[in-house]
């Protein structure tokens, strides 16, 4: 198993602690979305000017760099020339890390019908797969916002018909959010997708933390979503990519700290192999 995880989990942390807490807790690899300087690591001294003391520091490390989550919505014709600019600037400091994955966002603009948010997202990723060295990255649609379903995000792969565009598959949001079990959306989309992203929850709807849906989070393994339905069926088919634990300390301060969750997914998941 190849165990990562999103900085999303240490808001707080600068990029010499994500790394040396990553590699202390037993991960694998870094998914990049954001460090204590904000969410957006393309514009930071650390990822451009700075990139090969950064490069020096990830290869110490013995981590790797699993993947960039950008801000990217693909499907909104708004954020079109922002998701270029974006893509432009999220490409060198991809390739610079070694990272093989850039995660995009589907989205869709409001009012429009599923073939517009279609073709707005087959134009958006075509021009970014024309931007230099974009073709070599993977980049990942992660099953999110208007895009859980199996057979939605299988008609916008097959629109945009080029190998470089994949699925990032959110065990959560397809279960959770969506109607699938973990064998219908891998059976659908297994074949495509190289990277998962996982975090558990429970439905508690009068907890004072909960979300609008009656949900909250809660460490990986004692909540109520089928995770281990998942990771067993991943297992058995010989996936080989990357299991990353999206603990979303940025955007709801009430989880537990890094501290604790992170090595409490590496010690779950290992119990798993």
């Amino acid at each position: 198993m190849k165990l990562s995880f999103t900085t999303l989990a240490c808001p707080d942390w600068d990029l010499e602690t994500i790394i040396r807490k990553g590699a202390e807790f037993g991960f694998d690899g870094v998914d990049f979305r954001g460090t204590s300087e904000g969410v957006d690591i393309t514009t930071q001294p650390a990822f451009t000017s700075a990139m090969a003391s950064t490069q020096a520091l990830v290869a110490e490390s013995g981590l790797l760099v699993s993947g960039v989550s950008s801000s990217i919505r693909i499907c909104e014709t708004e954020m079109f020339l922002a998701n270029l600019e974006e893509a432009k600037r999220t490409i060198p400091v991809a390739l610079a890390l070694g990272a093989k994955q850039v995660r995009v966002f589907g989205y869709g603009d409001e009012g429009a019908t599923r073939r517009e948010w279609l073709e707005q997202g087959a134009h958006c990723v075509r021009a970014i797969l024309k931007l230099e060295g974009a073709d070599q990255i993977d980049w990942l649609l992660e099953m999110h916002d208007n895009w859980v379903d199996s057979a939605d995000c299988r008609l916008l792969i097959d629109t945009v018909a080029h190998p470089c565009f994949r699925i990032l598959w959110d065990i959560g949001h397809t279960t959770r959010i969506g109607t699938e079990s973990p064998d219908e959306t891998f059976k659908a989309l297994g074949s495509m997708t190289p990277c998962v992203h996982l975090k558990d929850a429970v439905f508690e709807e009068s907890h004072e933390f909960a979300m609008k849906d009656g949900w909250r989070y809660v460490l990986p393994g004692r909540g109520q979503l089928p995770l281990e339905d998942a990771v067993s069926i991943l297992k058995c088919s010989g996936f080989g990519g990357w299991y990353v634990f999206e603990h979303e300390k940025r955007w709801h301060p009430d989880l537990e700290e890094a501290e604790e969750a992170l090595p409490a997914y590496v010690k779950w998941m290992r119990s798993l192999a």
